[in-house]
């Protein structure tokens, strides 16, 4: 069949050259899709390594990695390649059938964990959830029907209703409501505030080991153990949300290697995929409890995602870039706090590729929103804290621009003082 070429014809318009095709998908998404946040006027495009670019042609030095998620940069080849092989093979076959990626994630996934089965999902709030509905299993085989689980005040454990009554933000406390029952939320580093909280009907402790959406805030070592050993005491779950500070973000493969205290249940997502939608949930097992009909999903175990997550994770253990991550976390958090030193940010923290810092109070927002304008992507977490997540392959010269371009928006935001 032939295609006439004629005024018109939507063949044609396809391949004209486009009008101001920027301020048409501006139009179009504007127009056409739910609002939900503040986005900028601009259209991302296209990623190479630590680069976005939109469609204006304007590069972006990225910081941000997608909250956390690209750990291997913007588009790496690996991932490429492993997506487009297993696309020719098989791309879902149900999750009533094993599948030869997700068997071999699995044992790969089990063994780098130290944990023994695994569940897999999409999103780090479905995986969150699993963690949930485990631990009230627990409760209700083990703990005469105990269902709470206390969390931490200013937590963040996703957007389902579930989780964003597990999460302990108070703005969205109104929310939603009536919010999902069963959730305690207790000051981080607080043992005896969390202590006094344990009752009868406690099934589960459940903790980010440093708080991201929170501003940044690890848990001591001294808090962490006393959870453990309280959990012990009681026969409870503890849960560690490493959805993301897991897969090398913080310096190790995962955040609790730092501690040398293992959880009951582990979540995984953001960099499990590097870009691909996907989480796990993972436990010991004692706790292997679910029976057909408890837990499930039309995507869970997905082959295009097993394959994912597989060449992820062995590309970071090939290139060892937990310790990339540790390395370069060290050298980035120390030129920070050179800049403290002449402009007024302050109480520069954090571990591995997971920084924040502090700015005056409402200025954050300005600082990001300028740096962007100079061609560097940094996120303000709230309105005096600046988070910082960059792609676990960034190098010194990486972190050599970043940290020009955010002097350069530092001397644009506030008075210089040095």
């Amino acid at each position: 069949m032939s295609l006439s070429f004629s005024p018109g014809n939507p063949a044609l318009e396809s391949v004209k050259p486009a009008a101001n095709r920027t301020a048409k998908l501006l139009s179009a998404a504007k127009n056409h899709i739910l609002f939900t946040a503040n986005r900028p006027d601009i259209i991302m495009e296209k990623g190479e390594g630590m680069m976005l670019y939109d469609t204006d042609g304007n590069a972006y030095l990225d910081f941000i990695g997608g909250w956390a998620v690209n750990c291997l940069g913007h588009s790496p080849a690996v991932l490429q390649q492993a997506l487009a092989e297993q696309a020719g093979e098989l791309v879902h076959a149900s999750p009533g059938f094993y599948n030869k990626p997700q068997a071999e994630f699995a044992e790969l996934l089990t063994q780098v964990s130290g944990m023994d089965k695994v569940f897999f999902t999409s999103t780090g709030a479905e995986a969150n959830e699993s963690a949930v509905k485990l631990a009230r299993k627990h409760g209700a085989l083990h703990l005469n029907g105990a269902y709470e689980i206390i969390t931490l005040t200013n937590s963040f454990h996703g957007r389902t209703l579930a989780m964003m009554s597990a999460t302990g933000k108070s703005q969205w406390e109104p929310l939603f409501a009536p919010k999902v029952n069963g959730f305690v939320h207790v000051p981080i580093n607080d043992l005896d505030a969390c202590f006094a909280a344990v009752t009868n009907n406690t099934c589960a402790i459940m903790v980010e080991l440093v708080q991201g959406e929170g501003g940044v805030h690890a848990l001591s070592e001294a808090y962490l153990y006393g959870l453990r050993k309280i959990c012990d005491m009681y026969g409870i779950l503890l849960i560690f949300d490493e959805v993301q500070t897991g897969l090398g973000r913080t310096g190790k493969l995962f955040a609790y290697q730092h501690y040398g205290i293992a959880p009951d249940i582990l979540t995984l997502g953001k960099g499990i995929g590097a870009g691909f939608p996907l989480s796990a949930m993972l436990t010991k097992e004692p706790f292997d409890l679910f029976e057909p009909g408890d837990q499930g999903g039309t995507y869970t175990g997905q082959p295009l995602g097993m394959a994912a997550g597989l060449a992820v994770l062995r590309e970071l253990l090939k290139r060892d870039l937990a310790a990339n991550a540790e390395k370069q976390g060290r050298y980035l958090k120390a030129e920070l706090e050179g800049l403290a030193s002449r402009y007024p940010i302050s109480n520069v923290r954090g571990i591995g590729l997971l920084l924040a810092f502090d700015v005056p109070s409402g200025a954050a927002p300005k600082l990001a929103e300028t740096c962007m304008r100079l061609g560097l992507l940094i996120n303000a977490a709230n309105a005096v804290t600046i988070r910082i997540m960059p792609a676990l392959i960034v190098e010194p010269h990486h972190i050599d621009e970043m940290i020009a371009i955010l002097e350069d928006a530092l001397h644009q935001c506030f008075m210089h003082v040095g």
